[in-house]
């Protein structure tokens, strides 16, 4: 084998690996969230894979290009297949709970491609042409992480942006069957297996039930059935219903934006006032709004001109900022009347860095003196896991008492809205008991 194939297989290998991680986690989003305690152990199984099949290819004493070329086939395979929508949709509906599907992915998909993979290196170092074993294994190692960089990048930031997750898949499924045809030559066989895995790939990852995919998250728009409702239609965020809007007049909206509209509009009365809002969902708090100037701030640059096309049926109104939410409280200059929190990643997923402490001390420094920030919340119905209780203690360790309307309240999960102002102050609270009751002068004080 010459060099220069054979640095064109590790490059192959090195790409198609970590695009092939970076195509699990993006898949995952939609099921199980982004947070660490998800990635972590991602990035960790993956990792485990590969380091075994280091030690699987350090095994091979013969046959070094077939057993290459059959890996690439079968990975082709797995990718193509495991990492389809359709596919990775199918296990999460089917196997449950949730974490035994999350193991069945990265057991049955993730994990193989990532062993037949990580055998690559290892083998065929056998056939460099070298005096010394250690140029032989730095060399092939160099192109395996070239590839392994570029690909994270290009399928990241370039495939999956403009044309899509599945594009993005069969990116990796394609440069695998290119590899198996190199190792191979043109055996009739290798072939014939290599079209056929390339076809399925391509029928599988063809059939996008999503309105849109990015990189950040899968979009659906479809008719929904409400009563007394004309022309329904939900906007779907990572198969959690981010936004409903219908053609009756006045139009109907998801059951926690009218009630942000009510406090803005008619409890606080609010006209010619800045209102930010992170995380843009269907752009409804604003729609057919012109009292107040809006600005929405979301990570994925491509979600208004989604939601202005399949969702709106046209201009959403207010200004559209593409940043982290986190990273513009942080660094803007303006000051707003208003700050809406309302991010998700999945269902009930805010991603962690827009949980903390520092976060909400960051949202409440772009309000404005008599600013009021509006934070809807996915939490149990009673606020009795440890996660509601820290959540909104959290929150009121930075602005004080805080209102809290739970919404749905006999649900296992009910959106949570929660109101604070940024005139009051976090402070220790009295207890009033029979020995020391001084209700009535706080009370009085308080007038």
């Amino acid at each position: 084998m010459s060099r220069a194939l054979l640095y064109t297989i590790v490059f192959i290998e090195g790409f198609c690996s970590l695009g092939a991680e970076v195509i699990a986690l993006r898949r995952l989003v939609p099921h199980v969230g982004s947070s660490i305690v998800v990635t972590a152990p991602t990035i960790g199984f993956f990792l485990l894979a590969l380091a075994l099949g280091y030690a699987a290819g350090a095994k091979v004493a013969a046959d070094y290009r077939r057993i290459v070329a059959r890996n690439f086939l079968i990975s082709a395979l797995l990718a193509g297949v495991g990492l389809a929508g359709v596919s990775v949709d199918g296990m999460f509906a089917h196997l449950q709970p949730t974490w035994f599907a999350y193991l069945c992915f990265v057991g049955v998909v993730l994990c193989p491609l990532a062993w037949l993979l990580g055998q690559t290196v290892p083998i065929l170092t056998n056939l460099m042409q070298t005096q010394r074993s250690g140029e032989a294994s730095g060399m092939a190692l160099y192109w395996s992480t070239l590839g392994s960089f570029l690909g994270s990048l290009s399928l990241s930031l370039i495939v999956m942006q403009w044309l899509g997750v599945s594009a993005a898949i069969l990116a990796c499924s394609s440069g695998l069957i290119v590899g198996v045809l190199l190792l191979s030559g043109r055996q009739p066989g290798m072939v014939a297996l290599s079209l056929a895995t390339l076809v399925t790939a391509a029928a599988l990852n063809s059939r996008q039930t999503p309105t849109a995919d990015t990189a950040y998250a899968e979009y659906v728009v479809t008719d929904v059935e409400l009563e007394g409702q004309r022309n329904a239609r939900a906007f779907m965020v990572n198969k959690s219903l981010a936004s409903l809007l219908d053609d009756s007049e006045p139009p109907h909206y998801t059951r926690y934006i009218q009630h942000l509209r009510k406090i803005l509009l008619d409890d606080l009365g609010y006209r010619e006032r800045d209102i930010l809002v992170l995380g843009a969902g269907g752009f409804t708090l604003s729609h057919r709004e012109p009292s107040n100037h809006y600005t929405y701030v979301d990570i994925d640059p491509k979600i208004r001109d989604i939601a202005e096309r399949h969702f709106l049926h046209g201009t959403a109104r207010g200004e559209f900022i593409a940043d982290d939410a986190r990273r513009f409280v942080a660094t803007t200059e303006h000051r707003f009347d208003a700050v809406v929190v309302d991010v998700y990643s999945s269902h009930t997923s805010i991603p962690s860095h827009l949980i903390t402490l520092e976060f909400w001390a960051s949202a409440r420094k772009v309000l404005k003196p008599d600013g009021v920030l509006l934070a809807n919340l996915i939490l149990d119905g009673k606020l009795e896991t440890p996660y509601a209780r820290s959540l909104l203690h959290t929150i009121e360790r930075v602005f004080g008492r805080c209102a809290v309307d739970v919404l749905h309240k006999g649900k296992p999960l009910a959106n949570v809205e929660v109101a604070c102002f940024a005139s009051s102050q976090p402070g220790d609270q009295g207890v009033y008991s029979d020995e020391i009751n001084r209700a009535d002068v706080d009370r009085a004080r308080a007038r």
